[in-house]
């Protein structure tokens, strides 16, 4: 039996009899509490939405009736929040793609090498096979390691374990001026990949590359590599 025929069934039980029919005893409040009785029963219930479905429902309508209100204080109504929010949205996917995802800046520089040493020609090996796989972070890494072991092996940098990216591209840039800027790009951008979470692409290493090639084809600077030779050769190497 559906609520609303119990109810009315409840209703009518009140109602004055005629002479035909007995008389009426059952008080009204009696008879409300009846009827409430029956509708309590779990098969006037069985399609009633769950808990889970209410809270949802509950949710939503404040939701929109936050957006209704919001649209409501802002000129334009409803086109003119719509606008405001795909504006936030835009700038924020244009901060993201131009920043990268926050990272944590590093409190110090590590080693640019590691434990085991290697030549200028196998870090450049390594360089372009993380290149041809895609992996510009590795690729980026690699050939600053590159740049840094050729000097090395040219006796334009005293070999010393531990040295940082930004160790090298300052004592690198006394002996070879011309390239000062781009020495200390490259060991930013070395840093930023290694150290600092950041992701790299291919045309920062195609700058790093290019970068090894010309400090290859460029002479030092005589008067600073001497000055740099006497001063290893009268104290001990740092």
């Amino acid at each position: 039996m559906a609520a609303g025929a119990v109810l009315r069934a409840a209703q009518a039980s009140l109602l004055p009899r005629t002479g035909d029919e007995p008389p009426v005893t059952i008080p009204r409040d009696p008879a409300r509490e009846a009827a409430e009785r029956e509708l309590s029963k779990p098969q006037y219930h069985q399609d009633d939405p769950s808990l889970l479905q209410r809270a949802l429902d509950r949710f939503w309508d404040w939701v929109g009736d936050l957006f209704s209100a919001a649209s409501q204080a802002t000129p334009g109504g409803g086109l003119g929040l719509l606008v405001i929010v795909v504006a936030v949205i835009l700038l924020v996917v244009a901060l993201w793609w131009r920043l990268g995802p926050p990272q944590r800046t590093p409190a110090t520089s590590a080693a640019l090498f590691d434990d085991r040493p290697r030549s200028a020609a196998e870090h450049r090996a390594a360089a372009e096979a993380h290149a041809a796989q895609g992996h510009w972070n590795q690729a980026v890494q690699e050939r600053m390691r590159a740049i840094v072991r050729a000097l090395e092996e040219r006796a334009l940098l005293d070999p010393r374990p531990g040295r940082t990216a930004d160790e090298a591209a300052a004592e690198a840039g006394r002996t070879l001026p011309a390239h000062t800027s781009q020495l200390h790009a490259a060991a930013r951008e070395f840093d930023d990949v290694t150290y600092g979470g950041r992701t790299t692409d291919q045309p920062a290493y195609l700058r790093l590359t290019e970068l090894d090639h010309d400090l290859d084809r460029t002479k030092p600077t005589l008067a600073e590599t001497t000055a740099t030779s006497a001063a290893h050769s009268n104290g001990p190497a740092v």
